[in-house]
């Protein structure tokens, strides 16, 4: 790759860190929980900004020191801790290239998306280093493994694989040693397109993809956060999505990771989130839907507070006025929750807060209008494109859609990623060339909607997951969310049964209590049938089926998977 100067590099997001620890060096960085006191109480252990920079520095040269430098892909599974936060800027230090994969997306996906990842090492806990050898993960290219424990034991001696090269089992004390100095680690300056990170997609809609990240992204989704969310050093952050959490760093702000699994948000103790809140006066809070509902419920019932919080965000799927309402109600006067719309892909498009959705998108939502997701971001084209499962090689104005008419969103911007790794097909499919800005694609999203008469952009659901019958295209939100009102159900799914085109819609729901006699049942089911009556959009809907768990997401306990439920539907249906 060519060097064209110190003005065609981009800034390694790394160096603002290095920033916070010359500016403010003694304010805490980082805290993590390490256990509890007597009372029971969660005990935390913390660094500064100054001691998050001088470990980073360290780990990036013993990284180096040890085969992991410039270019190298290194998985990396840490737990969120202060290892955690200093793995990652020591990867971006030294210009390696962090493959991060949500564990959540199940042993299968994860296994594949290793495999197409193509990474040289591993950084990870003792569990994730045994199912890397027992489940055989990436084996053919990984070289280096760099085991991150509590306990400095020494490390195994290096082993030689099968194909007779070296193979480094390493711990992460002998990294440390490797990297020992006192002097400043020289952050690596990439040029423009260099790969910062490989950041793979859930796979709840569809196999992982690896988002190819560039430092110019990273660097632009802090500016689009900072200046969106009107976010100032000195905030203290609450950290309960690892991913997220990286950019509180870069943002000025203390981060404090609370005690919970970072891939169960749905199953989180609300007392231990609200306990950090409190003790730390946290001003910004990040949360899924799941960790948002549990907590709101939790705090609603007891009628608890929270005064220190300025702003909520939550992301990840789509967050239920009531939820939304429930949570608002333990914040101070004109603090809002809000909910960036986004993807892996590119984040953040666009952003609503809870006060316009409260006051006005909600009503609409309940009479099957979509999901109201706000305004683009300054800075990122957002247009409605029509409805295609074909590749669209070249952008032209002819596929853009008038005012409330419902197609694909289409998203371009700093904040949007170029390509997938190693994923030519899924690139010719979600990627629209421009003519008119060279080098810079437009990133179909894969998600359907509109645009409004005030320039609001409204969710209706996933493209791959509209229903197309012989007369209609029935889309998931606007007509799930016709039955949702009914005060018996907690959700629904509309899905397809049948060949493509000739799709028989079914309304699978799911009962807040399983109505065990058939009569109820059948009650149920009539009302709801009544129910779509009542709209256009619904009326196609004749096939009303009762399921009493839907399969959902690990971490969100929010996105359907809507997939499996045809399935199940079709071998329903055959019955009937």
């Amino acid at each position: 790759m060519s060097n064209e100067g110190p003005d065609a590099r981009a800034s390694n997001i790394a160096s603002a860190l290095s920033e916070m620890a010359r500016c403010r060096p003694y304010v805490t960085a980082v805290a993590c929980p390490v256990g509890h006191d007597r009372s029971m109480r969660v005990c935390y252990t913390h660094w500064s900004f100054r001691q998050l920079d001088q470990e980073s520095d360290i780990l990036a040269r013993g990284l180096e020191a040890v085969g992991i430098g410039r270019g190298v892909r290194t998985v990396l599974m840490v737990k969120p801790s202060l290892e955690f936060f200093a793995l990652t800027f020591a990867l971006f230090k030294a210009g390696a290239v962090p493959v991060l994969i949500d564990p959540g997306m199940g042993i299968k996906n994860l296994g594949r998306a290793l495999l197409e990842a193509e990474p040289h090492a591993f950084l990870g806990i003792p569990p994730a280093q045994l199912a890397r050898r027992i489940l055989g993960w990436a084996k053919s290219t990984i070289k280096i493994t760099v085991t991150v424990r509590t306990s400095h034991r020494g490390a195994r001696p290096a082993r030689i694989d099968p194909t007779g090269e070296r193979f480094l089992s390493l711990t992460l004390a002998q990294v440390r040693q490797a990297g020992r100095s006192d002097l400043p680690y020289p952050i690596v300056q990439p040029e423009p397109r260099e790969t910062a990170a490989i950041l793979f997609t859930s796979g709840s809609t569809g196999a992982p993809k690896g988002a190819v990240y560039t430092h110019e992204i990273f660097n632009a989704q802090v500016d689009a956060l900072r200046d969106l969310y009107r976010i100032e050093p000195g905030e203290v952050d609450l950290c309960t999505f690892p991913l997220f959490a990286l950019f509180a760093p870069a943002l000025g702000m203390t981060s404090i990771v609370p005690d919970m699994d970072a891939t169960r948000p749905a199953r989180v103790d609300p007392t231990k989130i609200i306990d950090a809140v409190e003790s730390f006066g946290v001003t910004n809070m990040f949360g899924s839907p799941a960790l948002i509902r549990r907590v709101g419920e939790f705090g609603a019932s007891r009628g608890i507070t929270l005064p220190s919080l300025k702003r909520v965000i939550s992301a990840g799927a789509p967050v239920p006025a009531k939820v939304l309402e429930r949570f608002a109600a333990m914040l101070a006067p004109g603090v809002q929750i809000y909910t960036p719309y986004g993807a892996t892909e590119a984040l953040p498009v666009a952003s609503i807060g809870s006060v316009e959705i409260l006051g006005e998108t909600r009503h609409a939502t309940d009479r099957g209008a979509g999901v109201c997701v706000g305004r683009a971001v300054q800075g990122v084209r957002v247009e409605v494109i029509r409805i295609s499962d074909a590749a669209i090689p070249v952008w032209s104005d002819e596929l853009k859609l008038p005012e409330g008419s419902i197609g694909e969103f289409a998203a371009q911007g700093p904040v949007v990623t170029q390509e997938y790794f190693h994923r030519p097909e899924a690139n010719q499919l979600a990627k629209i060339g421009d003519p008119s800005a060279p080098g810079s694609l437009i990133h179909r999203m894969g998600d359907l909607g509109y645009r409004d008469t005030q320039g609001r952009l409204w969710f209706c659901g996933r493209k791959s997951q509209r229903v197309v019958t012989a007369t209609a295209t029935l889309f998931t939100i606007p007509c799930e969310a016709i039955f949702n009102t009914h005060p018996e159900i907690a959700r629904t799914a509309l899905v397809g049964v049948g060949r493509p085109g000739q799709t028989r819609p079914v309304l699978v729901a799911e009962p807040r209590l399983w109505p065990r006699a058939r009569a109820d049942r059948d009650r149920l089911r009539e009302e709801l049938l009544s129910l779509g009556t009542t709209h256009s959009h619904t009326r196609l809907i004749q096939t009303v089926l009762f399921h009493r768990s839907f399969p959902v997401d690990i971490r969100h306990n929010a996105k359907i998977f809507r997939e499996k439920l045809a399935l199940w539907a079709a071998r329903r249906v055959r019955r009937l």
